[in-house]
């Protein structure tokens, strides 16, 4: 695949490693979040041949012009871009699609002291908006657009996305957690400096108590927001999705 495709695929939001309050740029969570970039940019380039058999099972996706024009209109990409990108994607992934297992041998490479599946997992479903399984190219560009182009609104509603795991337009307590033990999972037991095993629990009951302004036990997408906007380091983080890399 073409540097040209690459470019646009090396771009990841950072609001759910900032949560975790590895945000220093010379820590943890500035490694974690240029690795998780990283691992997004790689996943097309790892799912061409390399299940075959998965692959002839998959429905193969073929483009007509007016499908380009209407990503056009969807992103914040134009014509010329999309095109290379999809140039890239169709001759790096035949099928259009990309399956959740490719998705996560991908993550695991970037962070092999960790454990990142769970994480994979939750990002994986995130691109995957119509949750059929597998994450088709408009569905990568169309989030793509909102990671690296998107408004800072458009930036944190993905990343509230992560968060509600279940999708019913709230955050519970045990959803961040979830989220946060799966961050933390990843960057690894030997991290410098390291982990300790309460940190995950003790950095959710704090975040969480800050959002959850109303105390009724769940944070809403008003909530989320107000609170990511009102934190210099989430806003920061927010801003640089084109120069982490």
């Amino acid at each position: 695949m073409g540097s040209a495709v690459r470019k646009f695929k090396r771009r990841k939001s950072s609001a759910q490693i900032e949560l975790t309050g590895a945000s220093n740029k010379s820590g943890r969570g500035w490694t974690a979040r240029r690795r998780a970039s990283k691992a997004v940019s790689a996943i097309i380039q790892k799912t061409g041949g390399e299940n075959e058999i998965d692959d002839l099972e998959m429905q193969v996706m073929r483009y007509k012009p007016e499908g380009i024009d209407e990503l056009v209109r969807n992103t914040k990409f134009t014509k010329k871009e999309l095109q290379i990108m999809y140039r890239g994607f169709k001759q790096e992934c035949p099928t259009g699609l990309v399956n959740e297992d490719a998705f996560k041998e991908i993550y695991a490479q970037f962070f092999p002291q960790g454990d990142s599946s769970a994480y994979a997992h939750y990002v994986f479903n995130v691109f995957d908006a119509d949750h059929n399984g597998t994450i088709s190219f408009e569905e990568f560009v169309i989030g793509l657009s909102v990671l690296s182009r998107g408004s800072l609104n458009e930036k944190l509603m993905w990343a509230f996305k992560l968060y509600d795991i279940n999708g019913d337009g709230y955050i519970t307590k045990e959803e961040m957690l979830d989220i946060v033990k799966a961050i933390y999972d990843m960057m690894g037991k030997y991290a410098d400096p390291p982990i300790s095993e309460n940190a995950p629990g003790d950095h959710v009951e704090r975040v969480f108590q800050k959002m959850d302004k109303n105390r009724d036990g769940v944070v809403t997408i008003d909530e989320f927001m107000e609170t990511c906007k009102n934190d210099e380091n989430i806003t920061k983080s927010m801003s640089v999705f084109d120069t982490i890399l």
